[in-house]
């Protein structure tokens, strides 16, 4: 069996494929690959992962091993290869990134590096933090693009053998995939893997319906035959006959693509009419609009369905013709026309950049520069005062389809569909859309609630002296626009906002025997990402943020205690030898919900370890001492030691203030230690037992709020190591 075909029957099912595999597949487009870097990396990750396994059972360096294959697909450089085989080391073994950079170079720790940094973002929690971690990720791509690719191969993989997995992680990682690397991937222009992607996570989420509509592409075969082929024939006969060389394929659509129209559409499967989709790939692009005529000529085009994007290129690079016909027995057919270089890109969109052939890097004229990519991806996002009007931008950008619109002096502006008038104000300057005050589409006057189409062209009519109205945020569909909207709303109201914000932020805190105090107000801030206090009671005033949201930021046990529902326990720790007791290193005092790993010590068994540990680096030349822990899932106990190291103000009744403050976030104190006495503020370490490093940072923010606390942090101290 040849490596590509075995990668193809293997690598979903998770089974290995060994070295000389893998430099197969990479000579077959590299022939001056650098066999020794990637053997070496091969040798290397599979030391580093030695005795750990998948959910499968299998070793866990099948993983990494998939990953790089993957990324062959794309004819990716050396680097990313060496990459994808390394990209657990330091997330998951005793390898660092210093080790790494000196053995493999600099170049490949930084892209390992940032793909551990992706790993560990959490990317499905509630809104804010989502908003946060997508400015994080697009940080790293922003530093190299091979980061994301290495990243959307290790989920492509981790999907294909997600069914080893407890039916509540599938759910809940098909349910990340939907919704952040399947269109991520297919605003990259990577569309076979968004398909695919969407496809894995649809059978998770809702396999009755995809059993569903296989099952009616059995019946529809049955009774009409293998349409694909026939059409296939008839297309290449039109072909012929103009006398044009092309290639021509065609397959039936994904399930999940015939689910998604059946649900936009409120259609039965049986009324869908283009399930079929074909390519046909030129040798120029004179031949497209060749085989568009042709095809044209020998078939009812459907009105609607005709797109230009070889005239009009997306972003990412992504060229070609889309047209529907009615063809066969009147079935609808969509057929996409376009030159094999465009193919190359359309396939692997902006990751075309990098692919090699014959051992050099590839020329092709439409691959586009990731960089300027990116600047295309993330200049809207500058405006964004807060994560969530930045988490806005990016769902419009990765989530939507564009539409392209004229001015009066024929330039083209690209907005997301179901735009309006008010958006593309928005999108030529701020000044234009804060002055508009009405619109005309192809010379006819419209409301500003009207939804452009491709191809208007629209001319804003502004007048000096208008200013942005309050129903314009539920008009306007852009991010740009909204955010814009809401500043100058604010602006003009502010001084009111905040004075309301200020009553409703009183009750607020009041409700739990507190004080909203310009302290509380400004940690309160940081902790929402915002500019300051004024900020957050504006916001309050305005209705954008609720007083209740930001108590609960700061005094979550408090906002939060009528809430236990889970059931609290003592928890162990998984990975320790049968009969171990879980000791806590009390140099770095981990807690449930912090990285950890294990270090035996002679005669006292296993001792736990933050792996941010400075301590550790003792341990770097002995790793047969060091043992892969984490905690458990679910609520841990609070008998969690932690030291935190406090300033306060010295004054009567502080101190007393900062205890209580502690005991109603229910964290118990075991010890107080004073540091420090000065006339005016005195230092001291406060012992404390806290569930879980979640249950720390409420408590450290809630001490944090005080007035009198002048300066807070964790206490670590290496001369407490075993």
């Amino acid at each position: 069996m040849t490596a590509e075909a075995k990668l193809t029957t293997e690598t979903g099912a998770g089974t290995a494929i060994d070295a000389d595999d893998l430099l197969d597949l990479v000579r077959a487009y590299n022939p001056k690959l650098n066999e020794a870097l990637i053997r070496d990396a091969f040798a290397y990750g599979r030391e580093m992962h030695a005795g750990q396994t998948r959910y499968s059972g299998e070793p866990y360096f099948t993983h990494p091993v998939a990953v790089a294959a993957i990324l062959t697909e794309q004819q990716l450089d050396d680097a990313t290869i060496v990459t994808a085989l390394l990209h657990d080391t330091i997330e998951d073994t005793r390898s660092t990134y210093s080790e790494i950079s000196e053995r493999f170079g600099e170049e490949i720790a930084g892209l390992i590096d940032g793909v551990t940094k992706l790993t560990n973002l959490q990317l499905s929690n509630r809104e804010s933090k989502q908003a946060e971690n997508f400015r994080k990720l697009f940080m790293a791509m922003s530093k190299d693009l091979r980061v994301i690719l290495v990243k959307l191969a290790d989920r492509l993989h981790n999907m294909r053998t997600i069914r080893h997995m407890r039916p509540d992680k599938q759910r809940q990682k098909a349910q990340e995939t939907m919704d952040i690397y399947a269109p991520l991937a297919g605003r990259m222009g990577m569309h076979w893997m968004r398909e695919e992607l969407e496809d894995l996570s649809f059978r998770v989420m809702n396999p009755e319906a995809r059993n569903s509509i296989l099952r009616r592409f059995i019946t529809l075969q049955r009774e009409t035959g293998d349409a694909i082929p026939k059409i296939t024939d008839d297309i290449e006969a039109v072909l012929d006959k103009h006398g044009v060389q092309a290639e021509v394929y065609g397959r039936a659509k994904k399930p999940f693509s015939i689910w998604r129209k059946m649900q936009e559409k409120k259609l039965a499967f049986s009324r869908l009419s283009d399930i079929y989709g074909f390519r046909v790939i030129t040798q120029s692009e004179d031949d497209c609009y060749r085989v568009l005529g042709a095809i044209h000529q020998r078939w009812k085009s459907v009105p609607g369905r005709f797109k230009d994007y070889i005239s009009q290129p997306k972003s990412n690079g992504y060229r070609s013709i889309h047209t529907t016909v009615s063809g066969r027995d009147g079935k609808r057919v969509e057929v996409q026309i376009r030159t094999r270089q465009m193919h190359e890109v359309a396939e692997a969109g902006v990751a075309a950049h990098w692919a090699y052939r014959d051992g050099v890097r590839a020329k092709n004229p439409f691959a586009v520069d990731p960089a300027k990519w990116l600047e295309s991806l993330t200049e809207r996002f500058e405006s964004a005062e807060d994560h969530d009007e930045f988490l806005e931008h990016v769902k419009l950008e990765m989530y939507s389809d564009q539409v392209f619109c004229f001015t009066p002096k024929g330039d083209v502006v690209k907005l997301p569909r179901g735009a309006t008038p008010i958006d593309l104000a928005y999108a030529i300057h701020t000044r234009i859309g804060h002055s508009c005050v009405g619109a005309k589409v192809d010379g006819l006057r419209v409301p500003l609630w009207t939804r452009l189409k491709n191809g208007q062209s629209v001319d804003i009519i502004t007048a000096e002296g208008q200013s942005p109205q309050s129903t314009w945020i539920d008009i306007a569909t852009t991010g740009r626009a909204k955010a814009a909207i809401r500043r100058s709303l604010r602006e003009v109201d502010r001084d009111r906002y905040i004075k309301l914000g200020r009553e409703l932020a009183r009750v607020a805190f009041e409700q739990i025997d507190k004080k909203a105090t310009d302290k509380a107000l400004s940690t309160a801030a940081k902790a929402l990402a915002l500019q300051d206090g004024d900020e957050v009671l504006a916001r309050i005033g305005s209705a954008e943020l609720s007083a209740r949201q930001v108590v609960a930021e700061l005094y979550p046990e408090l906002a939060n205690n009528d809430d236990q529902s889970s059931v609290e326990g003592t928890r162990a720790v998984i990975g320790l030898p049968p009969g171990a007791r879980t000791l806590r290193a009390q140099c770095c005092q981990p807690v449930p919900g912090e990285r950890i790993v294990g270090i035996t010590y002679p005669g006292k068994g296993p001792i736990v370890h933050a792996i941010d540990c400075l301590g550790l680096a003792t341990y770097d030349d002995e790793p047969d001492r060091w043992i892969d822990l984490h905690w458990t899932d679910g609520r841990h106990a609070p008998v969690h030691n932690v030291t935190i190291n406090v300033t306060l103000s010295n004054e009567n009744g502080v101190l007393g203030r900062i205890c209580t403050l502690i005991g109603e976030q229910n964290a118990n104190i075991s010890d107080l230690h004073f540091i420090d006495r000065k006339p005016d503020f005195f230092r001291l370490l406060i012992d404390m037992d806290v569930r879980d490093a979640e249950h720390l940072h409420a408590v450290m923010m809630a001490v944090e709020a005080d007035s009198d606390v002048a300066t807070l942090d964790r206490f670590r101290d290496l001369d407490r190591r075993p």
